[in-house]
């Protein structure tokens, strides 16, 4: 089982790679309004990207549900 800071390293992983930020630092707390770069179209390419690297799917009412990053995290502690 996972903990929470590793899931989080991980996760902040695949947000510096998919949106190219290299010094982005996410926390629970983070939203899209708080990262430029991730939008819309950015926020489907994250979302594949954290299901490949975890290995799990994620339903639409889940990514709908999410308001941060926090959020997020607990979708995938659910699945791991």
């Amino acid at each position: 089982m996972m903990e929470r800071n590793d899931i989080l390293a991980r996760v902040q992983e695949v947000f510096r790679d998919e949106l190219e930020l290299d010094e982005l630092v996410l926390n629970e707390e983070t939203t899209a309004d708080d990262v430029e770069e991730w939008d819309s179209l950015s926020h489907i390419q994250l979302v594949v990207a954290i299901e490949k690297a975890f290995g799990i799917k994620f339903t639409s009412r889940e990514i709908l549900s999410w308001d941060n990053v926090g959020d997020l995290i607990d979708s995938i502690e659910k699945k791991l």
